[in-house]
């Protein structure tokens, strides 16, 4: 029951918040020069995760094509052209509710872009991240790439992709 409460408390958050971050500038495209999603903000929860590793709450957005193959569950392989995108907060207890951990500080914006054919190398997916609240891109060179393809690859038979997309009624 806990859990289901940090899943309502996480979703009412990030709905009704709207991912409040300021509008800025676009951010610089990442090293190996895949460009953060314009409209990212505005797509659709495939699903929440929590890390009690490193206390952080996660919300995984999907474009339309990741949402449509989520909703079918059309995920191994995802299609080409899904984009997930995973927005990272730390664990905060909530003032008002005790036993809920709510976002606090904004970590980071992950992107996972996939094209089977020029990702070849990295499992079919091309990787990005941008940092805190500025949305500094993540990594020295392109090379960085291979650090987020190690991290997933013991989930090859899952597509590369950690995220289980939430089922609803």
């Amino acid at each position: 029951m806990k859990r289901f409460g940090i899943f309502i408390a996480l979703c009412s958050v990030a709905a009704t918040s709207g991912f409040a971050m300021a509008e800025k500038a676009i951010p610089l495209p990442a090293p190996n020069g895949l460009e953060i999603p314009k409209d990212y903000k505005d797509w659709r929860v495939i699903a929440p995760s929590h890390r009690t590793d490193n206390d952080s709450l996660r919300v995984i957005l999907g474009n339309d094509v990741a949402i449509k193959a989520a909703r079918a569950g059309n995920t191994k392989p995802w299609p080409d052209g899904a984009i997930l995108a995973k927005l990272v907060w730390k664990d905060r207890k909530d003032e008002n509710w005790e036993d809920a951990t709510v976002p606090g500080k904004f970590v980071h914006a992950e992107f996972m872009f996939k094209n089977a054919k020029k990702f070849n190398a990295t499992g079919g997916w091309g990787y990005a991240r941008w940092l805190g609240k500025e949305q500094k891109p993540y990594g020295d060179d392109a090379s960085f790439a291979q650090e987020c393809y190690a991290c997933h690859t013991p989930v090859k038979s899952r597509d590369y992709v950690y995220t289980t997309p939430a089922q609803t009624p």
